[in-house]
């Protein structure tokens, strides 16, 4: 059994916050790669909401990256506020793709309609509901990184 001496905890600490914030960059460019994969290779064309989510989680791969090298508390202050945004926009475009918003109230033009849905992956995965569940993630780390970085 290891055990950790007076001044490797903070050390411990710092790896494991160091970790979060690398899971948040990955969750990141892992949506960035896999949207271009389906707006290039497989050709779904990106609604306007579609866009919206993209504005919010692209800057984030190079924000978390910065945040990265070396660790930095305030990495926070830029990247939370970017997934709270991207996390309403994926929500408001799931609950226009489920019906519960008028598509009266949706930002998309005549060339194609928000509340469409153009692919579903293991039954019920729509492309809202994937960005949803990546910027709750990242949420959710950035915010545990927050409180055990708090001094």
């Amino acid at each position: 059994m290891k055990t950790i001496q007076p001044g490797q905890e903070k050390t411990a600490r710092n790896d494991v916050s160091w970790y979060l914030v690398f899971v948040c960059w990955l969750i990141a460019a892992v949506s960035l790669l896999g949207s271009l994969f389906l707006d290039q290779a497989l050709g779904y064309e990106p609604c306007t909401m579609c866009w919206y989510q993209r504005i919010f989680m692209y800057p984030l791969v190079p924000v978390l990256l910065v945040g990265l090298f070396p660790l930095d508390r305030s990495v926070v202050r830029y990247a939370l506020p970017l997934a709270l945004l991207g996390w309403a926009t994926a929500f408001y475009h799931l609950l226009l793709q489920a019906g519960v918003i008028s598509e009266r109230l949706q930002p998309c033009d005549e060339s194609g309609s928000c509340a469409e849905i153009d692919l579903i992956l293991f039954g019920f995965m729509t492309i809202p509901l994937l960005s949803l569940l990546a910027f709750t993630a990242v949420v959710a780390l950035l915010v545990i990184f927050l409180k055990r970085t708090k001094v």
